[in-house]
């Protein structure tokens, strides 16, 4: 799969601007602030129907303008053109079309046009807190497991009934155990099988992502991930039996699936205390790296792939293994965003592959 053409209409900074696509390399460049991952987020909004970075429509409407226009044209398998198009007017709800057919509800268009983007923002996923780590596990998940999304959907709702009968039964000072037990029984249910489906694609993820490592790395360091869930040493039965004296005095549920995190190490030691810039930029380009593996696998053919400045702090070894690891047959079209025009096309005179670049500002 690759996307052809895009067109954006008062997007960002945008006024116009129409751009064709190598189905290969293609490479933004210019400094800082001229729009190079703006035309990125343009591309993920024609895949998930919104922003990576901004989840408010309308502030992504170009200033004094009244509406952004977005389109692209994708190639799917060899197959005639799709034409995706996302509009969002001030004041009126957002609207999606694909071959000028609009969609009723936005999570129908999902995963039709598989994508992965990193970002230097990705390194929340080391330094911010757990909450983090577990929506992305999710996100992965719910793309291609529409029965986990309800799960997972389910699961917070019966978590927040239970929650708020605990804070009821403290405030009142008393304890109906019949009342809690029907959102035990739920909370078990789906916390059994959220930690199936979450343990099953850990088990497979995580020697694809070391794979994806040692190769940007050049194999001097090892990496781990340990899945670190209530779940791995007891039942959710007896945790949540066990820990009743503990949720009463919290007033909240202290145990389950919604504490589930992800440990990331560094040749034994925690990355997010120990690693350095250039390592935990590694560590989660190649998380995202095995997460295209992953939807590649499941779609059946290759997502596209936008790389935003990910080559500030790598050095020369991994910038180099990095572009060349992309630019090979299991990888189709790449964006990507760089200050250094000179840096991008030296690496690119080394390797033997189709490419394009726009230098930015683009020309009126």
């Amino acid at each position: 799969m690759f996307l052809h053409k895009l067109s954006v209409a008062n997007f960002k900074n945008y006024e116009l601007a129409d751009l064709v696509f190598s189905d290969k390399i293609n490479c933004f460049t210019g400094n800082n602030g001229v729009g190079k991952t703006n035309l990125l987020d343009a591309i993920h909004y024609l895949s998930f129907c919104k922003s990576y970075f901004n989840p408010a429509d309308t502030q992504n409407i170009r200033h004094n303008q009244e509406f952004f226009a977005i389109s692209g044209s994708f190639f799917r398998n060899g197959d005639s053109p799709d034409l995706v198009q996302c509009i969002q007017k001030r004041n009126q709800r957002k609207r999606f079309l694909l071959n000028k057919k609009e969609y009723d509800r936005l999570s129908d268009h999902i995963g039709h046009f598989p994508l992965i983007m990193i970002s230097p923002y990705d390194r929340d996923l080391i330094n911010e807190g757990s909450e983090v780590r577990r929506k992305y596990i999710d996100s992965v998940i719910s793309q291609f497991d529409k029965l986990y999304l309800d799960d997972l959907i389910q699961y917070n709702k019966v978590l927040l009934q239970r929650n708020a009968l605990l804070k009821a039964f403290a405030e009142k000072n008393y304890y109906d155990r019949g009342q809690l037990e029907i959102w035990d029984e739920q909370l078990i249910r789906l916390g059994r099988q959220l930690y199936g489906k979450r343990s099953q694609f850990l088990e497979s993820f995580i020697p694809i992502f070391q794979h994806y490592y040692t190769y940007i790395s050049g194999g001097i360091e090892k990496v781990g991930v340990r899945y670190d869930s209530h779940l791995c040493n007891a039942e959710m039965e007896a945790l949540i039996r066990d820990n009743l004296s503990r949720d009463m005095s919290a007033q909240s549920s202290t145990v389950g699936i919604h504490k589930d995190d992800l440990e990331f190490t560094l040749d034994g030691y925690l990355v997010k205390k120990f690693g350095s810039q250039g390592q935990q930029k590694s560590f989660v380009v190649a998380i995202k790296l095995a997460q295209f593996d992953y939807t590649r696998n499941i779609k059946g053919y290759k997502p596209v792939l936008l790389l935003d400045d990910v080559f500030d702090k790598l050095d020369d070894m991994r910038v180099q293994q990095l572009i060349s690891m992309v630019s090979r047959h299991n990888f189709g079209q790449v964006f990507i965003t760089d200050t250094s025009e000179d840096r991008i096309r030296h690496v690119f005179d080394a390797i033997d592959i189709d490419h394009k670049f726009f230098s930015l500002p683009l020309a009126p």
